[in-house]
């Protein structure tokens, strides 16, 4: 049996005020794999003093600056060190302490998209290689058990050759000029110089790449994009559409604004082959439609009779009790815990255990954002996908 004593978490970013630092939080809690013990909350020491009394942690362990989190941390005996080191930055803070940390001995998980740009992707991947350091990245849509589902239904032929996915992300937050005020994520996630060269499409769309390309099993290999900034004066795309011709013939599209009025986050991925095909959607997250060619679709849920292994394995609680937002991120960080200590305990970890996103993903997020970005500003109708 892996071990199962807790892993002990350090936090960079995540402050008062920040949206996403306390999901991450709520999710390593839910299965008490994890146990936080330090944190550099923000860039301003006196936040970060401010947000590690919060949280109750040991004064000595909250930090001004993550390179002392890293140093300090390192240097303590091995049985009080932090373990693994969750970064929750924005985009463009992210390599560098992802870099340091892998460096240093520490395992990663790390907010998506992975990196600021593709090359610094390619950096990071390398680095991973070279320390043998494990990272999980956050693609939070990928942990609902009913994708799990669709992704196991179309791996075991299920649905014969596939043909034909779309993917669509809307919302409709950014359909004002949101960042001229006091709203810190417009503000920095419609900034390039700490987005990068997209919003949309790197904020949400990256999402949907993911998505894709998880449950499909396929990958783009060409891609026609149009990019749109619909809101005046905004710097960054909000909104756009993108062709994609995929491995194995198939094709498909996939849809990402934040300026559909009126729309929260409802994913959805529907999944075409030669015998039938389904349909997911993030407001019914407990539901997997399943449509036949010659027979009534079929209802398949969260917990119940007939779901395959890794559904279940990411299931908690009887049929019929929704599973959300939370227990799906969740659901990352417990098969990343459960990878590390089966690691440590000398044993193999399981496949389903293996299944979280990891730096291949974190390449092909940043590749995805580079290529359309670069298909929306090119007159050529197909781009290759190229990472």
């Amino acid at each position: 049996m892996a071990n199962t004593t807790k892993l002990r978490l350090g936090m960079i970013g995540g402050g008062q005020g920040a949206f996403i630092g306390a999901v991450h939080r709520l999710a390593a809690a839910l299965d008490g794999q994890y146990e936080l013990v330090a944190g550099a909350f923000s860039s301003n020491p006196d936040t970060s003093r401010a947000t590690g009394q919060l949280l109750g942690l040991a004064p000595d362990r909250v930090y001004g600056s993550y390179e002392d989190l890293i140093a300090q941390e390192k240097a303590r005996p091995e049985a009080e060190r932090v373990q693994v080191i969750s970064i929750v930055t924005p985009n463009h803070l992210h390599f560098a302490p992802a870099k340091l940390a892998l460096e240093s001995g520490f395992d990663v998980v790390l907010d998506k998209p992975m990196t600021f740009s593709l090359a610094e992707a390619k950096d990071l991947a390398a680095v991973v290689t070279a320390t043998g350091r494990r990272l999980c990245l956050t693609h939070t849509y990928t942990g609902y058990p009913m994708v799990k589902e669709a992704r196991q239904l179309v791996a075991q032929g299920t649905l014969g050759r596939i043909r034909k996915v779309y993917v669509e992300y809307p919302q409709g937050w950014l359909s004002k000029f949101e960042e001229g005020g006091e709203n810190k994520q417009a503000s920095w996630r419609t900034d390039p110089t700490k987005s990068g060269i997209s919003g949309a499409m790197g904020d949400i769309g990256t999402h949907a790449f993911n998505l894709l390309e998880y449950v499909s099993g396929l990958r783009v290999e060409k891609l026609c994009a149009d990019i749109n900034t619909v809101v005046e004066g905004r710097r960054l795309d909000d909104d756009g559409a993108v062709l994609l011709r995929l491995s194995d013939g198939a094709s498909g599209v996939l849809v990402a604004t934040q300026v559909a009025a009126g729309e929260e986050n409802n994913v959805r991925i529907r999944v075409y082959g030669e015998k039938g095909g389904l349909d997911w959607m993030q407001a019914d997250a407990n539901t997997l439609l399943v449509k036949w060619l010659d027979r009534p679709t079929e209802i398949w849920r969260t917990g119940g009779p007939s779901v395959g292994s890794y559904a279940a394995h990411n299931t908690r609680t009887p049929a019929g009790h929704p599973e959300g937002y939370l227990e799906a991120f969740a659901n990352l960080y417990r098969n990343f815990a459960l990878t590390l200590q089966a690691e440590q305990a000398g044993q193999p970890a399981s496949p389903e255990a293996l299944d979280y996103p990891s730096i291949e993903e974190g390449v092909r997020g940043m590749a995805f954002i580079e290529n359309v970005i670069a298909s929306g500003r090119s007159d050529q109708k197909w781009t290759d996908f190229t990472v």
